[in-house]
């Protein structure tokens, strides 16, 4: 005959003494509560949106001043952290007596999760800058900017025009350009006409242009506006002249080869400027260059800081790991050329070079809220903007 187990049927045995688990306080519960939603939003933020504002005038008349963006990591997918971690961890002492906390700092990995969608030319995306050196990548500042051209692609400037692998190139939103705004009298009619066609100067207390003298003395106005508003102008009465502004020369990448940085300069200068630049091929992953003088600036930084090679230096204009000249190199990831719309008051690609990928934080979709800073209370809101996709 089978055993009969009667514990199936036995009243369960009293609780024992001191075992009876006490309710949590109120002040732990909220504390718990507290922590799963910080670790929650924490989570959420990371992959899949964040919000952004925009606090300068680069990408005007795409982007305005005060336009409040949601970006997205889910488009190219989010990235682990770049910074390390430190991990809280105990150490028992020698005798036993008790125990040492301290941290330890702990490198994740850098790896892209999977995304829906490539990063693709005229994209405005947000990503790290790259010249901070001093910082890990996820704790630079964060620059907006349109992806003029994606790795793989050659880019150029001539007077102004995007060329990409030679060809005119489909630019999306609405560059600006300085002109200078030459008026028969400066007065409240043309003022007026620049508040109606949204010409602003952030740098004025009322937000609009100043009327000054041009070098060769004509009363006028320095304004940064889309072609279209330019084309306005012109027919104007009021208007004489209406001529582009020679943007500021200087030294750009790559004859800056580590902007910001160690001062390393290219042996051979191009002396490219903001509206006429390039040629430049956009590195892509899994390309082997022949490196010599006349490129080696081109992929300084490349070498030596955004693949996290070890022991690079840079001398008399070539580049150099474990006191050896490098004469090829095998890129190890895509980069990205950004530009600001508004092209001449805008420091992007043109100044500090390629954007990695493991720089880009996300893809900007929607505006969903924008202040205007000069308006009066009734007007602060610019309602026409409100939950405008990019």
């Amino acid at each position: 005959m089978a055993d009969f187990d009667i514990s199936k049927y036995a009243a369960p045995a009293p609780a024992q003494p001191g075992k009876l688990e006490k309710p949590k306080a109120k002040s732990r519960e909220w504390a718990d509560s507290l922590l799963f939603a910080v670790v929650a939003a924490t989570l959420i933020r990371w992959a899949t949106f964040e919000a952004y504002t925009i606090p300068s005038p680069s990408m005007e008349d795409s982007l305005l001043v005060g336009d409040y963006l949601f970006v997205s990591k889910l488009h190219y997918g989010p990235i682990t952290p770049q910074t390390p971690l430190q991990v809280p961890l105990t150490h028992q002492t020698l005798w036993g007596t008790g125990f040492k906390s301290y941290s330890e700092a702990i490198q994740l990995p850098t790896y892209r999760l999977p995304g829906f969608s490539d990063i693709k030319r005229n994209d405005v995306v947000v990503f790290h800058v790259p010249h901070e050196a001093q910082f890990p990548a996820d704790l630079r500042t964060n620059y907006i900017k349109r992806c003029i051209a994606v790795a793989g692609d050659t880019i150029a400037l001539r007077g102004g025009q995007v060329f990409l692998n030679r060809k005119p190139g489909a630019i999306a939103g609405q560059p600006q350009t300085t002109y200078f705004m030459q008026v028969a009298e400066a007065n409240d009619e043309v003022r007026q006409a620049l508040h109606d066609q949204n010409v602003v100067e952030y740098d004025t207390p009322d937000g609009l242009p100043n009327a000054v003298a041009s070098p060769e003395g004509a009363i006028g106005y320095y304004i940064s506006c889309p072609v279209a508003v330019a084309e306005y102008f012109k027919k104007q009465p009021y208007v004489k002249a209406l001529t582009v502004v020679a943007p500021p020369t200087g030294p750009l990448f790559p004859d800056v080869a580590d902007f910001h940085g160690t001062g390393a300069m290219s042996a051979v200068p191009r002396n490219w400027q903001l509206d006429d630049y390039g040629p430049l091929p956009i590195p892509k992953k899994g390309q082997t260059i022949a490196l010599s003088p006349a490129n080696a600036a081109i992929y300084f930084k490349l070498v030596s800081r955004y693949e996290h090679n070890e022991n690079v230096t840079w001398q008399n204009g070539m580049i150099y790991q474990d006191g050896k000249m490098l004469t090829r190199y095998t890129v190890k990831q895509n980069y990205y050329w950004m530009m600001g719309d508004n092209r001449h008051n805008s420091e992007d690609s043109r100044f500090w070079g390629f954007v990695p990928e493991d720089h880009v934080v996300g893809k900007a979709v929607l505006i969903w809220l924008s202040i205007d800073p000069f308006a009066d209370f009734w007007h602060k809101v610019r309602w026409s903007r409100l939950f405008h996709t990019i």
